[in-house]
């Protein structure tokens, strides 16, 4: 199978305020017109996104944390040792183990974790997850960059 390079997905709910982190960092991402990155964003990760990310070399989760470090987190992960569901969504690890099931390979994967501060049913971020916004951006524009001269090291 022919890999597709990097693939971005922001997940959480833009109507409770810095839940909206993951999301909004993808829509910002996508006006960068990156070749080389596939995007997406969604409310939570199901199980048909174990299906979306076969195939890509990277990938990453983007999410709001009320518990990550500030401004943001950043770390690589496993397939869990089981799959878990709950009725909020699946896990990142649940959804590369998942993926290593159906398809026989798990790219690399990282989890973007945004520091998030204000929960309540309302559309705008938090003025402190609007920093840590920008610092986690700045920082994910690198990694992509790094990520994608990886991937031409690797065909050379």
């Amino acid at each position: 199978m022919d890999c597709k390079s990097i693939y971005v997905y922001g997940f959480g709910n833009p109507g409770r305020q810095d839940d909206g982190l993951g999301p909004m960092i993808i829509d910002k991402l996508e006006s960068e017109n990156i070749e080389g990155i596939t995007t997406d964003s969604n409310y939570q990760l199901n199980i048909e996104d174990a299906d979306n990310i076969a195939g890509y070399d990277f990938v990453v989760f983007v999410d709001a944390s009320i518990d990550a470090c500030e401004p943001f987190s950043f770390g690589r992960i496993e397939p869990s040792a089981e799959i878990t569901f709950t009725t909020h969504s699946m896990s990142p690890e649940s959804v590369i183990a998942l993926c290593g099931d159906i398809h026989g390979m798990i790219p690399e994967t990282y989890v973007l974790a945004i520091r998030g501060y204000e929960w309540e049913m309302f559309e705008g971020l938090s003025e402190k997850a609007i920093s840590n916004f920008d610092a986690a951006y700045s920082f994910l524009l690198e990694k992509i960059e790094d990520m994608l001269t990886l991937k031409k090291v690797k065909i050379n």
